[in-house]
């Protein structure tokens, strides 16, 4: 393990805390919602006073799993034991879905605030159930294995099984111990780096639905993250070994890209069709899932989206849209008739059909050359994507994952049936060039 002199983690961040970060874009100070972001080399012996600081200091529970307890929490629990005020809730292998956010609401009621130990699952629960009860969190950090920290949305489970973003609240403390997350197994950290190295193909995906649909776009998100993306990328053969410096340029990724989230209020900076096939193998793999984690999943994905991407990119002239499909039917046989029922009315809202399919053809026609110049800017190679995602030790196509072939080619096919956010795999499926794709990238491993 690498240690060296202690740097300023925090730097813009903190100006983005404080409301002194002037967006060009806007020509507006921004500030985003969260009191406290500390990312420091090492934080023992300041537990108790960063929970103070941010108003979190009496009648508190901490939740974590068994896990994350011994990592961190055990040492966090001890802090507290001369003031006598903070609880422990340790979850039995918890699960970010519905049914259990309200669990937890109601045995957290009585406190005054939550202090969450842990990353997604934790995380996501207590952002979610805090918000719907109107309380306080803070969130201690165990390893950089996704962007959801900062995010003001939370992934969850609903009821009938479909997995969507939730919008949520900031927790007023985000706190990070880079010592505790660097010495975490290794696959946490690649994991975050799958949802790191997403920022390109999103971007792609983004500015197309920008210009061919005239739906929201801010280049914000990216601009704060810009210059420490190619430092990450720099190091990222270093975190398998728990490097400091490439731990901490993770975390400053993983922040920023949530805090993108902030601008708009939505997570497209950050999650477009990448994401939506890795929400369809989580959704609908039942017993074939290899139990991967979210990031490890974005991060084969992203490249299956960059080479589609690439691939229709390259053409002189756009691909001819058809009328959508929207197969009901064949829906239902796949994802159950309720979870069919919410993606098909999704599915609607983003479908071709008649005038509309006129003027989208037109528009691609306008806009295509212009485009195709304009995306560049934003495009990673696929070879250096996958350079890199397998230098962080990060799967790097399906066979990795563990994923049947079929199961991941079904997830490129339809898993843009599930949301309304438009993407290239929308482009190539209503082109009537999806299945073949799908069919080449099974051979992509």
């Amino acid at each position: 393990m690498k240690f060296l002199i202690m740097k300023n983690w925090t730097e813009l961040i903190d100006d983005l805390v404080s409301g002194k970060w002037f967006n060009q874009e806007t020509q507006q100070m921004v500030k985003v919602p969260f009191d406290s972001i500390v990312i420091q080399e090492n934080l023992v012996g300041q537990e108790v006073d960063l929970l103070a600081e941010v108003g979190l200091y009496k009648n508190l529970v901490m939740v974590c799993d068994q896990t994350t307890y011994e990592t961190l929490g055990r040492r966090i629990e001890e802090a507290f034991d001369a003031t006598g005020e903070l609880d422990l809730l340790v979850l039995d292998n918890p699960h970010a879905d519905l049914r259990l956010v309200e669990e937890l609401r109601k045995k957290i009621a009585q406190y005054d605030g939550i202090v969450a130990v842990g990353s997604g699952t934790i995380n996501d629960v207590c952002k979610h159930a805090t918000m719907l009860n109107g309380q306080s969190f803070a969130v201690f950090a165990t390893a950089g294995s996704m962007n959801g920290y900062t995010s003001t949305t939370a992934s969850m489970r609903l009821d009938s099984g479909l997995k969507i973003s939730l919008p949520s609240h900031a927790p007023a403390g985000f706190f990070v111990d880079l010592e505790v997350s660097a010495a975490a197994p290794a696959y946490l950290a690649a994991s975050g780096f799958g949802d790191c190295l997403c920022r390109s193909v999103a971007q792609v995906d983004w500015w197309l639905s920008h210009r061919l649909l005239g739906s929201l776009y801010l280049q914000s998100p990216y601009i704060i993250q810009e210059k420490d993306e190619p430092e990450l990328n720099s190091r990222v053969g270093n975190l398998a070994i728990g490097d400091i410096e490439a731990t901490g340029y993770l975390y400053r990724v993983l922040t920023l890209g949530g805090l993108g989230v902030s601008f708009s209020g939505v997570s497209n900076s950050g999650s477009m069709g990448e994401h939506q096939i890795s929400h369809y193998l989580d959704c609908f793999a039942g017993d074939r899932h290899p139990g991967t984690l979210h990031g490890q999943q974005v991060g084969v994905a992203s490249l299956t989206m960059a080479r589609l991407q690439s691939k229709l990119l390259s053409l002189d002239k756009p691909p001819t849209l058809k009328e959508t499909i929207i197969d009901l039917p064949d829906m239902e046989r796949r994802m159950g008739k309720e979870i069919s029922k919410q993606c098909g009315d999704e599915f609607a809202k983003k479908s071709f059909e008649g005038l509309l399919l006129e003027q989208a053809n037109q528009r691609l026609q306008e806009i295509w050359i212009e485009l195709k110049k304009e995306v560049q800017p934003f495009m990673i190679s696929v070879c250096e994507m996958e350079e890199m995602l397998s230098a962080s030790g990060g799967p790097v196509n399906y066979v990795e994952l563990g994923v049947d072939a079929d199961l991941y080619r079904d997830a490129i096919v339809h898993c843009r049936e599930m949301r309304n956010r438009f993407s290239f795999l929308d482009v190539a499926a209503d082109a009537g060039l999806l299945e073949d794709f799908a069919s080449e990238e099974m051979h992509c491993s």
